[in-house]
C-alpha cells in the first residue's frame, strides 16, 4: 500500500510541472499588454514600462518562467496588483469557500447517483429505471449556470425559502445554520450534472456486476437480495465508479467558476473571473495552480480508495 501510494506521488511531479507550464503559456497567450490593462487607457509611458520592469514583462519568457517557478516551489506566488496583497493570501482566503462548496456537490451527487444507479440496475425495466433514467438525461442536458438561475427565480424570489446570493447573511450571519442555508441552491445546481453521470455510470456497471457467476453463487447459498447487491454486487461495481467519482470532482471544481459567479460565492471561481477582467496575471496564475493542484490530489485519493478496494490494481 506504502509503496504504491508513493509512487502516484511521485507521478504527480511532472503533472504538476506540466500544469504550471501550460498555466504559464495560456497567460502569455493572451492579446494586450498587462500594464495598459491595470493603469488604463490614460497611462504615461513612463508608469507602463515601470509597471512592465516590475511584473517582469520586459524579460524573456524562459526567464520570466523559471522565476515564477523557483518562486512558487518557495510558496512565493506574487502580489496581487489589483487587491494590493500576496496572491497566496488571497487565495487561501478563497479556497476555503470553495472546497465547501465543491466537496458538498460532490457528496451530494455521490450519494444521489451511487442510490440512482443501483436502484435502476436491480430494478431493472421497471417504472424506477424509467423514472430515474429521464430525470438524469434531463438533469445531464441542463445547463447548471440556467438552472442556478431558474433555481433562484422559484425559491428564492417567488417562495422566499433561501437567500439569492452569497455565503452567509449580512446582518447577523456566519453560523453553521446560515451557511448551510446559504449553501442549499449552489450545491444542488452544481451536483445535478454530476450526479447523473454518475447515476449512468453505477446502472451500467451494477448490470455488469449482477450477471457474474459469484453473485449468482451468492444467491444459490441463499443469502438474502440485500446481502447480494450490497456485500457482493455493489463493493465491486464501487471499483469501476471511483475513477469516475475523481473525474466528476474536477468537473465540480471547474464549475464552481460560474456557480460561484451566479450566486456570488467568496470563492476562487468569482476570484478567477474577476482577475481575468482586469487582468491580474499573477492572481490568476497562483489561483489556477492551486485549483489544478486540488484536482491532482483528489484524483490520487481516488486511486488510493480504488486500490484499497481492489489490491489487484497496479500503478
Amino acid at each position: 500500500m506504502s509503496t504504491y501510494t508513493a509512487r502516484r506521488l511521485m507521478f504527480m511531479i511532472p503533472v504538476l510541472l506540466g500544469i504550471s507550464v501550460i498555466v504559464f503559456l495560456i497567460m502569455e497567450m493572451i492579446p494586450g499588454d498587462p500594464a495598459q490593462a491595470i493603469l488604463g487607457s490614460y497611462a504615461t509611458p513612463e508608469n507602463l514600462e515601470r509597471l512592465r520592469r516590475n511584473l517582469g514583462l520586459d524579460r524573456p519568457f524562459v526567464e520570466r518562467y523559471f522565476i515564477w517557478l523557483g518562486n512558487l516551489l518557495r510558496g512565493d506566488l506574487g502580489q496581487s496588483f489589483r487587491l494590493n496583497r500576496p496572491v497566496l493570501d488571497e487565495v487561501l482566503d478563497r479556497l476555503g469557500p470553495t472546497v465547501l462548496l465543491a466537496g458538498s456537490s460532490l457528496m451530494l451527487a455521490s450519494i444521489l447517483g451511487l442510490a440512482a444507479g443501483v436502484v435502476t440496475a436491480v430494478k431493472q425495466f421497471g417504472w424506477q429505471d424509467i423514472l430515474f433514467t429521464v430525470l438524469v438525461l434531463i438533469g445531464i442536458s441542463t445547463p447548471s449556470f440556467w438552472l442556478g438561475l431558474m433555481l433562484v427565480l422559484l425559491f428564492s424570489l417567488q417562495l422566499g425559502w433561501f437567500p439569492v446570493s452569497g455565503m452567509t447573511s449580512v446582518f447577523g450571519g456566519g453560523d453553521f445554520l446560515d451557511i448551510l442555508h446559504h449553501l442549499i441552491l449552489p450545491s444542488v445546481t452544481l451536483a445535478v450534472v454530476a450526479t447523473g453521470v454518475i447515476a449512468r455510470l453505477t446502472r451500467s456497471t451494477m448490470l455488469e456486476v449482477l450477471r457474474r457467476d459469484y453473485v449468482r453463487s451468492a444467491r444459490a447459498k441463499g443469502l438474502t437480495e440485500r446481502e447480494v447487491i450490497f456485500k457482493h454486487a455493489f463493493r465491486n461495481a464501487l471499483v469501476g465508479v471511483i475513477p469516475v467519482l475523481g473525474i466528476q470532482a474536477g468537473f465540480v471544481i471547474g464549475g464552481a467558476v460560474y456557480i460561484e459567479t451566479v450566486f456570488q460565492w467568496p470563492g476562487i471561481g468569482r476570484m478567477l473571473v474577476g482577475a481575468i477582467l482586469t487582468r491580474d496575471i499573477l492572481l490568476v496564475q497562483g489561483g489556477v495552480v492551486v485549483v489544478a493542484a486540488l484536482y491532482v490530489v483528489i484524483n490520487l485519493i481516488t486511486d488510493v480508495l480504488q486500490h484499497l478496494l481492489d489490491p489487484r490494481i497496479k500503478a
